[in-house]
């Protein structure tokens, strides 16, 4: 899809959802990006807005039933990487495969995993990935209340999982998503004492 193309896809989504791009200037590298609160499916279509507006090549993982029938091409060229619930971690060592045979993409990572009330944490693959392959985090968010979307700061994880979540939870702490109420405080369950 060209450059043109993307550029007035994303400016019917935004005239479209009502929202407008809020945003910090686009990394210079790869990075994954935290798309979050991630509580309606209306994230998905600003997630795309915010990448074609700023000409980025995104690849996103999405459950794999979206990935069935002719849904499945659209997903494909979009960027989408099918994720299996039911083998969560496989998705971590295909995505250091792509990043280890040099392959130049923000990873767009929803860590609330849920568009609904979830279970009280996020899931830890954006931390584990960005960890390992040492990537910077790039704050994605969409905030209803304001009415708009964007990138935030992209911060550097330490391997310290409590000091890296406090930086994002003020990131997040004003940001409420499309549905407020199914919106997730940032938490991994390793904060708790689980492991990541």
């Amino acid at each position: 899809m060209s450059r043109t193309i993307r550029r007035a896809v994303a400016r019917l989504i935004w005239a479209v959802t009502g929202y407008r791009m809020r945003s910090e200037p686009a990394p210079t590298r790869p990075t994954v990006f935290i798309g979050a609160p991630h509580t309606s499916n209306t994230d998905f279509f600003l997630m795309l807005a915010i990448a074609f507006e700023m000409d980025l090549t995104i690849r996103f993982l999405i459950k794999d039933s979206w990935f069935k029938g002719p849904m499945g091409a659209v997903m494909r060229s979009l960027g989408g990487i099918p994720v299996d619930r039911r083998d969560p971690a496989s998705i971590v060592d295909e995505v250091l495969a792509a990043v280890d045979r040099g392959e130049e993409f923000h990873l767009v990572v929803t860590p609330e995993g849920t568009r609904g009330a979830g279970s009280g944490y996020w899931k830890s693959g954006f931390y584990r990935i960005a960890l390992k392959a040492g990537l910077p985090v790039t704050l994605g968010y969409v905030d209803g209340v304001a009415r708009v979307a964007g990138l935030g700061p992209s911060i550097e994880l330490t391997g310290d999982v409590a000091a890296d979540m406090d930086l994002i939870r003020e990131f997040y702490r004003d940001k409420s998503g499309v549905k407020p109420k199914n919106r997730t405080e940032p938490r991994l369950r390793s904060e708790d004492g689980s492991a990541v």
